[in-house]
């Protein structure tokens, strides 16, 4: 059997499930996931070996939206850019919103490539009845008429199975790029700093949906392999009442934070970790180049 190996862009209006899909497809937690939109910011590559000697290599992509501030216009060329890099895409849909104007946009975005494009409605799991999805089906379908689409849900894993198999024809012909063992190429210090960003998100939910970022000001390994690792990272907000909604009655929002997003990095890291969360407040750092830099947004 020839070895394949490729990359597959994962794209789509924001807030479709990308982040999910790419951690139900890879069975590790390498992007952030919540129920908000404009969770992911950067480009995420998660690697998988299947049992057909291929290796997959998936991009997740922050979503298509309107870009209000310049971090924001960052990410839409993030993900403009990411589709260069790919040999075929997944072009998510939320099945539980319908088919909207940012889908039929991302379609547009999609048909002047010269790429094999796997229509992708997620979401399926939140529809009923089930009759719904075929209207939803049939405009998809008529956006992107050579394609074929797939009802999916990244999160119980229903289909998931027969898009890949679908799709593995895809890949080119060529060997691995990445050893067997490696799942992402994400530092682990971009891993742990997203953790602690996940749980903000999910604990603030709609209070503080764009607003928030995480640096990490300190990294401090007491010894090498097992020992204790001491993480100094702050929460960076825009004005001084997002302060309180992150760090909540008594403290106690932040220190679930902080637990949580700690038991997160010691499984990832197999190892024990002393996080020490504080919160910053730092105005108009969306448009700021330097802090985005200083954040690893650019």
């Amino acid at each position: 059997m020839t070895a394949r190996c490729g990359i597959v862009t994962l794209v789509g209006w924001t807030n479709v499930g990308k982040s999910t899909l790419l951690n139900r497809l890879i069975g590790e937690r390498i992007a952030a996931v919540a129920d908000v939109a404009q969770t992911t910011r950067t480009r995420v590559l998660g690697i998988w070996n299947d049992d057909f000697e291929c290796q997959w290599l998936f991009l997740d992509t922050p979503g298509f939206h309107r870009p209000r501030h310049r971090m924001n216009r960052i990410m839409v060329r993030t993900a403009t850019e990411s589709l260069r890099e790919a040999d075929a895409v997944f072009h998510l849909v939320d099945a539980s919103k319908g088919v909207g104007p940012g889908d039929r946009e991302t379609a547009e975005r999609l048909r002047v490539l010269d790429l094999p494009v796997a229509t992708v409605l997620n979401k399926v799991d939140r529809v009923t009845p089930k009759s719904k999805l075929l209207p939803m089906m049939q405009a998809l379908q008529a956006l992107n008429p050579e394609g074929e689409v797939f009802p999916i849900s990244a999160t119980t894993g229903e289909g998931v199975d027969r898009l890949v198999e679908r799709a593995r024809r895809w890949l080119p012909d060529g060997p691995p790029r990445f050893d067997a063992e490696q799942w992402t190429d994400q530092p682990e210090r971009a891993l742990a700093a997203e953790y602690i960003r996940e749980e903000v998100l999910h604990r603030t939910r709609e209070e503080l949906p764009h607003v928030t970022a995480v640096h990490l000001d300190r990294w401090e390994e007491e010894e090498e392999g097992e020992g204790l690792l001491r993480i100094h990272a702050r929460i960076v907000v825009d004005r001084d009442s997002q302060k309180g909604i992150v760090i909540g009655k008594g403290g106690e929002r932040l220190k679930a934070i902080g637990t949580a997003a700690r038991l997160a990095i010691e499984s990832l890291l197999g190892r024990r970790v002393h996080l020490q969360l504080w919160v910053a407040v730092v105005p108009g750092w969306r448009d700021d180049r330097t802090k985005l830099r200083e954040f690893g947004l650019t």
